[in-house]
């Protein structure tokens, strides 16, 4: 019996995962950020009410933005799609053309490049040029919606992970304990998101941490010299 030829590619999961682990990441890095900044010159009660502020506003503006820069792209790849679909309407012995020579600039004969793009164009002309000519394709369609909500929930999460910390520890150790932990769940989401990207984990766990710690360092020298929130 021939079984069906199967290969597992990660790029359909980058509408998702790139706003999932940005929303994570952000939330892990200024949450912990402003409480270590705000421990360096307060206690428990100022930290946990800054906290969740920083996760509130964290949540709903990474929500706004992500929205509203794919809304955009959304946007510019229904126009570029108008666009094409008029000029294929207009002239679709030129356009037709077109699309061949850009299978012969991938290494067709002439006659072949003219013969794929006859068959693509009797089909559907418009999907052709997307994809071939434009570069555009389901996995990479902006999503707008999903992309907001995954990053929001993301940032809550990885918010309330150095918030839970901050805590449960004891207050006079609350700067190194969410410091330290929270580079831990930096790791562990550069680990994770890696894994779902079939990335390389190291790379990835390293680069997440790095720029943690010195976000980090950045708001508690700065909470130490004003001895504000910051």
């Amino acid at each position: 019996m021939e079984r069906g030829h199967f290969e597992k590619h990660y790029v359909a999961r980058i509408g998702w995962l790139r706003a999932a682990v940005l929303g994570a990441n952000d939330g892990i890095v200024s949450t912990a950020s402003l409480i270590v900044g705000v421990a360096a010159a307060s206690g428990r009660a100022e930290v946990l009410l800054a906290g969740m502020a920083g996760l509130a506003a964290g949540a709903l503006s990474m929500a706004a933005g992500e929205y509203v820069s794919v809304s955009s792209q959304a946007d510019t790849e229904k126009a570029d799609a108008d666009r094409e679909r008029a000029e294929i309407a207009a002239d679709p012995a030129e356009e037709l053309r077109a699309l061949a020579g850009i299978y012969e600039t991938r290494g067709l004969e002439p006659a072949l490049a003219l013969q794929v793009a006859t068959a693509l164009h009797a089909k559907d002309p418009l999907a052709a040029h997307l994809r071939d000519e434009l570069g555009f394709s389901d996995h990479s369609e902006a999503k707008p919606m999903v992309a907001s909500v995954a990053s929001a929930a993301s940032f809550a999460v990885g918010a309330a992970l150095p918030l839970s910390v901050a805590f449960l520890v004891p207050e006079a150790g609350i700067s190194l304990w969410v410091t330290v932990l929270s580079l831990l769940f930096l790791a562990v989401l550069g680990a994770v998101g890696a894994k779902a990207g079939g990335a390389p984990i190291l790379r990835a766990v390293l680069r997440v941490t790095f720029w943690g710690a010195v976000a980090m360092a950045v708001t508690a020298v700065v909470g130490k010299l004003f001895g504000a929130v910051v």
